[in-house]
């Protein structure tokens, strides 16, 4: 069972950028598609950025432009670059792969956008 471990989040200021981290236990190079999803307060858990294998992604209007999500399959490591954060972006970041069956999901790393 693969085991996502999600890093990087923290406080920042409106406009800053983070680097969120997504270390797997175990070989990710068989699941096509790895993504970055969010869940904000009161909200339900929602995809930002997906990555097929081969490189192409796709991002939600709401980040694209903004965030750019990467693999590295050598390292079972997915990554989310965020520049130009807003106070909307603040939630709890979670990896998982895209589509069934999702891979029990990890404690997620929490992104504060705020001044």
């Amino acid at each position: 069972q693969v085991q996502l471990v999600e890093s990087g989040g923290g406080l920042v200021q409106p406009g800053g950028s983070l680097r969120l981290a997504c270390a797997a236990s175990r070989s990710i190079f068989s699941i096509t598609v790895m993504g970055w999803y969010r869940q904000a307060p009161g909200k339900e858990r929602e995809l930002v950025a997906e990555i097929i294998s081969g490189g192409n992604s796709n991002y939600a209007s709401s980040v694209k432009g903004r965030f750019t999500i990467s693999r590295d399959n050598a390292k079972n490591t997915v990554y989310l670059q965020m520049n130009r954060l807003k106070p909307e972006d603040t939630a709890v970041y979670y990896c998982n792969r895209v589509g069934t069956p999702l891979i029990p999901w990890g404690q997620g790393t929490r992104v504060t956008v705020s001044s």
